[in-house]
């Protein structure tokens, strides 16, 4: 039986999509923290650049992105973000259809759906599972009548699954394993087999072509994008083509569409997947994430630690910045603790590294 279950801390929800035991879809949902994808904005052309296939344009917070096409400089246009900033890059953009809105500089026209919404509509027959009022508050109007309150969302068992997207390896049928290392460039995922000498009854090809539908499963859970590159365990260089098919058919339900490419002269499966919002190993390594993440844990961790006093966090720049730029997220933490969070900015601390005083 298929539950959206959403896990609600100050200023994130966690949204999983469950069959049963199995964890089928994840988003992160942070109100304060948009990422601008699917947003439609009214931007100024800056800079052409013919050989890249578009322009670079200003946004309204001045930020900047790229816009496809052919346009001329210092025009507005409007356009709708299909990349949210991500891997070191900004924003990219495609030309909106139609009329141009009003307006003679730069600004937000509308903004795209959250990942509670993509979620929603791609399973719209399901409630949606909420433990605490304050996200309920923030539902759009349109999915209220689908709210279910529930005093948990998250059992132990779905909060192991979920923590384990953000591993750096995942656990495959037939005694498999995937070890995951994103690069600038492109996705490097190492297929294993730990214990082959225990596994005989099944040869290799067999062993990776069952596992891929797991597989093709983690690469959408962690929204892995752009080049995937798979290097299959204990199959021979010559096989291996022969295992793009099964691959292939393992992305049929992946809504980004994935495209086998083929195997390149080494042996490695080729995946391009369609970058969107930023994958979730980057999401949870932001500055932002990180913050997120302490004020989740600090909470959880509660009852371990001595009633009253005023709550310190101590972390780097970038982690208190992107706090402070959530003032609703640091008031949802005040609520739940009885006193507000004082921010104390660590010029030493690396992003990973926070500590706190209750």
């Amino acid at each position: 039986m298929k539950e959206c279950r959403i896990a609600w801390s100050p200023g994130e929800a966690r949204i999983a999509v469950c069959d049963g035991d199995d964890l089928i879809d994840f988003a992160l949902w942070r109100p304060g923290m948009p990422d601008g994808y699917g947003d439609t904005h009214l931007v100024r052309v800056q800079k052409a650049a013919p050989a890249l296939g578009g322009a670079f344009v200003t946004l309204a917070d001045h930020s900047t992105g790229f816009l496809t096409g052919t346009h001329q400089e210092g025009a507005l246009t409007a356009a709708r973000v299909t990349r949210s900033a991500q891997n070191g890059k900004g924003l990219r953009l495609k030309p909106v259809s139609g009329k141009v809105p009003e307006g003679d500089t730069p600004r937000l026209v509308a903004h795209g759906p959250t990942p509670l919404e993509d979620i929603a509509a791609r399973y719209p027959d399901l409630a949606l599972c909420c433990d605490d009022p304050a996200l309920m508050a923030q539902i759009p109007a349109a999915l209220k009548p689908r709210i279910e309150r529930v005093p948990q969302a998250f059992d132990a068992v779905l909060e192991a699954c979920c923590d384990e997207l953000a591993t750096p390896q995942a656990a495959l049928p037939n005694g498999l394993r995937a070890t995951i290392t994103p690069t600038p460039a492109l996705t490097a995922i190492d297929l294993d087999d730990p214990s082959p000498d225990q596994r005989r009854q099944m040869d290799g090809f067999t062993a990776n072509r069952n596992a891929f539908p797991a597989l093709a499963r983690e690469i959408f859970l962690r929204n892995l994008s752009g080049a995937i590159l798979i290097d299959p365990a204990g199959v021979p260089l010559r096989k291996r083509p022969a295992l793009g098919s099964f691959l292939a058919a393992a992305f049929a339900d992946d809504p980004m569409q994935p495209k086998m490419l083929g195997a390149t002269s080494l042996g490695l499966l080729e995946v391009v997947r369609v970058r969107g919002r930023a994958p979730l190993h980057e999401a949870l390594a932001s500055p932002g994430g990180r913050g997120l993440s302490a004020l989740r844990q600090i909470l959880r961790d509660r009852s371990d630690r001595k009633a009253g006093g005023t709550p310190v966090l101590r972390a780097s720049l970038d982690v208190v910045r992107a706090l402070e730029a959530d003032p609703e997220a640091l008031a949802q933490f005040a609520l739940c603790w009885g006193a507000p969070l004082t921010l104390t900015m660590m010029p030493d601390y690396p992003d990973a590294y926070w500590s706190f005083a209750p």
